[in-house]
């Protein structure tokens, strides 16, 4: 629903809560105002920017009365780029505000509460960042490139110089980047950069609408020398992604407690947190609790970043994914660490799947990993499968929330244990972890 915009005069209010997407919330003669910055408990001068039917949006204009977890942003450009929300939030404030958000939609969505909630998994919160893709454009009233997330309010690119989110060496390369892209004759058709960072290499994807010149090869030739990483070019879809420099090696990340490397390319999906993702492994693995005699499912496997390390402590291991590419890379990862206890199917998991042979089996223990969209195509299999646990891992508490109402409410599981991990500090975003067991009925 489209706004009306204000010249409001300036009020004063206090900040009662926060939205889903990090947004104080004040109570103005009944009305709800949402203020983008203002925190839970402080009292602020706000100004009112658009007016809706039900609801007003408003700028921060001063803090009054600042709030306890209130902190000075590290990154000079927060406020402006849409890639952080929460950096004024301390680290624990942020913890905990997204473990009221899962909660809250178990709650009210799932009609569920945990027995257990699990302490919250965190990591550091600078740095962390080795997936992401930037926007990239050429500004005529600025005369230059700019390259960076999208504004927070607005689909321009922020004008940004460095980013402290983004894993080394990538939150240095932004202005660097910029200047590359600007040297180029196509400068104006070069849309986007993927980022990629993994412990052997940073590789850079470049989406380019139209073909470099022989001086555009030679300047992105030296840019790839002098700064020690992989550039990738794409002109067409992901099939089209070829290394500048001929045959590039994988990129690689470990997973040391499962004694474990595993390879990806810059464009398949990994983890964005190497480090958080490392502890969500362990986790994930520890409550599963799976035996040297169980067969564990794996839906939504990726590339094996849990079917590998369950198959460590596991009898056998069957992971399931819909992306042919990302089975061939799990399959190559079990190859390369010698687990020889581990098989990958490609399957569309929101299709029906029951007549496919692996559906058919039974199955001890189960992971999964969805997209955002959940699983619920997939519930009746995990029921049927006759599996007594089910770790689940969320990157949307909404979808979560929905999920284990059905397998409550339906399928005969109780939820065990929750609790939120922190995969992106500083935004709104909540990943979680639930565990289900399945009741005993007498």
């Amino acid at each position: 629903m489209r706004g009306r915009r204000l010249a409001a005069v300036p009020e004063e209010a206090r900040i009662v809560d926060l939205t889903q997407d990090g947004r104080g919330i004040a109570r103005i003669e009944g009305k709800t105002v949402f203020v983008a910055d203002g925190l839970p408990g402080e009292r602020v001068t706000l100004q009112r920017m658009v007016r809706h039917r039900s609801f007003d949006e408003a700028a921060l204009v001063a803090v009054i009365e600042p709030s306890a977890e209130r902190v000075t942003p590290q990154c000079p450009h927060f406020g402006v780029c849409g890639g952080c929300a929460l950096q004024h939030l301390s680290p624990v404030a942020q913890l905990t505000f997204k473990q009221a958000q899962l909660l809250t939609n178990l709650a009210r969505i799932g009609g569920v509460t945990p027995r257990e909630i699990l302490p919250p998994l965190g990591a550091s919160p600078w740095s962390y960042r080795r997936r992401a893709r930037l926007g990239v454009k050429y500004v005529a009233k600025k005369g230059r490139v700019l390259v960076g997330f999208r504004e927070r309010a607005a689909p321009y690119v922020a004008d940004l110089h460095e980013c402290r989110v983004l894993a080394a060496p990538a939150g240095e390369l932004i202005d660097p980047l910029a200047a590359l892209v600007q040297s180029l004759s196509i400068a104006e058709r070069v849309p986007q950069i993927e980022i990629a960072v993994a412990e052997n290499g940073c590789a850079l994807v470049l989406r380019v609408l139209a073909s470099p010149g022989r001086e555009d090869l030679e300047r992105l030739a030296e840019f790839e020398r002098e700064r020690g990483v992989r550039i990738y070019l794409q002109p067409g879809g992901l099939d089209t992604v070829a290394p500048l420099s001929g045959d590039a090696p994988a990129l690689r990340y470990s997973l040391t407690e499962f004694d474990l490397e595993l390879e990806f390319l810059p464009t398949d999906f990994v983890q964005v947190n190497a480090e958080l993702n490392a502890r969500m492994v362990t986790r994930a693995v520890e409550r599963l609790q799976p035996a040297p005699t169980d067969t564990v499912l794996d839906l939504f496997c990726g590339i094996g970043n849990l079917t590998l390390p369950a198959a460590r402590r596991a009898g056998r291991v069957v992971g399931i994914e819909g992306d042919k590419v990302l089975v061939a890379r799990a399959r190559r990862n079990a190859e390369l660490n010698r687990i020889q206890n581990a098989e990958f199917h490609a399957a569309d998991l929101a299709a029906p799947c029951a007549d496919l042979p692996w559906a058919a089996r039974r199955y001890d223990r189960v992971l999964i990993d969805p997209p955002r969209a959940g699983a619920k195509e997939i519930l009746p299999l995990i029921a049927r499968c006759d599996a007594s646990c089910v770790v689940y891992i969320s990157c949307h508490a909404g979808s979560l929330a929905r999920d284990a109402g059905i397998l409550v409410r339906e399928h005969g599981f109780s939820l065990a244990s929750v609790g939120v991990m922190d995969m992106f500090p500083h935004t709104a975003h909540v990943e979680a972890m639930a565990v289900f067991v399945r009741q005993i009925t007498k």
